[in-house]
C-alpha cells in the first residue's frame, strides 16, 4: 500500500532527511540480540544516523519485529559486508576514523574523540567482544568511563552513549543545521522516503 503524500509529510521526511548525517555510522559486529539490536537503531534514527554497517560473520543478523524496530528499520539504511579489510579500508579511504569499544591499556574515554569529524564506531558482540580480524585492522580503542562497580554498559546503551557524545560535538558545530547530502541527494531520498 503505497503511502499518501501530503505536503506535511513530505516537509517532515525532508526535514529529518536536512539533519541527517552521513559520514557519522556505526559498525555492528555479530551483536545477535534482537531487542539490542532494535534499540540501536532507534537511537541511530534519534541522532540522525543515516546508515549503519553490518559485519556479521559468526552470528546472523536478527529477525526483527516489525512492530519493535518499525521506528529504526525502517529509517537507517543498513550495509552488509563479509569482508573486513574491504570495510575498514574503505571507511578510511572516505577519510573516516575507524574506532572499536573495549578495555585494553592503550584504550582511551569517549571524550577523548572528536566524532564531528567522519567516524566508525565498531559496537561487538557483549559476550565475545570484537572479532578478532576486526581488532587486528582497528587498533583505537574507546571506552565510555563508568563510577560504579560494572565494567561495561549493555551494548544498545553504549551505543546511545556514543551516539550523544557525536550528537553534541556535531550539534555544537552547527553540523545539523545544513544538509550533509547534495540537492541531487536530497531529492532521491526523499522520494524514496515519501514511498516507505
Amino acid at each position: 500500500m503505497e503511502r499518501q503524500r501530503t505536503p506535511q509529510r513530505e516537509a517532515r521526511v525532508r526535514d529529518v532527511l536536512a539533519k541527517r548525517q552521513k559520514d557519522f555510522t556505526l559498525i555492528i559486529d555479530n551483536v545477535w540480540d534482537p531487542h539490542n539490536v532494535s534499540a540501536i537503531l532507534r537511537s541511530c534514527d534519534a541522532f540522525g544516523i543515516y546508515g549503519i554497517h553490518l559485519y556479521y560473520t559468526v552470528s546472523q543478523w536478527p529477525e526483527l519485529a516489525k512492530k519493535s524496530s518499525a521506528s529504526g528499520k525502517k529509517w537507517v539504511e543498513r550495509t552488509k559486508h563479509t569482508d573486513p579489510v574491504k570495510m575498514v579500508g574503505g571507511l578510511r579511504d572516505q577519510g573516516y576514523q575507524v574506532l572499536r569499544t573495549g578495555f585494553s591499556e592503550t584504550a582511551r574515554p569517549l571524550m577523548d574523540f572528536d566524532l564531528s569529524k567522519p567516524s566508525a564506531v565498531i559496537l561487538s558482540n557483549e559476550h565475545s567482544g570484537t572479532a578478532p580480524e576486526l581488532a587486528e585492522l582497528v587498533p583505537d580503542e574507546v571506552y565510555i568511563p563508568m563510577q560504579g562497580m560494572i565494567q561495561s554498559f549493555n551494548v544498545s546503551v553504549a551505543a546511545a552513549l556514543i551516539l550523544y557524545h557525536g550528537f553534541s560535538q556535531r550539534f555544537a558545530k552547527g553540523m545539523y543545521d545544513n544538509p550533509s547530502f547534495t540537492p541531487e541527494e536530497m531529492e532521491k531520498l526523499t522520494a524514496e522516503w515519501l514511498a516507505r
